[in-house]
């Protein structure tokens, strides 16, 4: 059984490397961007701390001087929020959608490099009036969810840039 269990897993994994399959890796960002400045109307959501972190992470100096800058990050929306999906036969909410709304564009050496793009996540959950806390918390897990699956979608879009 152990054998069989090995050989299978040695054959899953030669099948995934022959077929091109690597995993991601870093994100390599454009030589411009080494010292980025983010202009938010807000620094302080989920989505514009996630993004710095991960600038952060990647090598990219995150200046609060846009002089110094090489490039501007622009947040041009940043927004999340809630809406009723289902009611239940006593009228009270029995599912929400948590929605995540980013507008972002890219300047390098004052010339737009990304011209403004949107993105929207949205997840839903089923709400219980008997389980409040719980389903407050369940809320704020999903929207750092999707400001993170957010800020992903938003490097690889900056290090795609030439």
């Amino acid at each position: 059984m152990v054998t069989a269990l090995r050989t299978l897993a040695t054959l899953a994994v030669l099948v995934l490397g022959g077929c091109g399959f690597h995993l991601r890796g870093d994100v390599r960002y454009p030589p411009a961007m080494a010292v980025t400045y983010l202009a938010a109307g807000d620094s302080y959501t989920e989505f514009n701390r996630q993004l710095r972190a991960r600038l952060r992470e990647g090598g990219i100096e995150v200046t609060t001087d846009a002089a110094a800058a090489g490039a501007v990050i622009r947040i041009l929306q940043d927004e999340t929020g809630q809406r009723v999906v289902s009611v239940s036969a006593r009228n009270t909410p029995a599912e929400y959608q948590v929605y995540y709304v980013v507008r972002y564009a890219l300047e390098i050496d004052g010339r737009t490099a990304l011209a403004s793009r949107t993105l929207s996540l949205t997840r839903d959950y089923s709400y219980d009036e008997r389980q409040v806390l719980g389903k407050a918390a369940e809320e704020n897990e999903i929207r750092a969810a999707l400001a993170a699956d957010l800020v992903g979608l938003v490097t690889r879009q900056l290090s795609s840039v030439q």
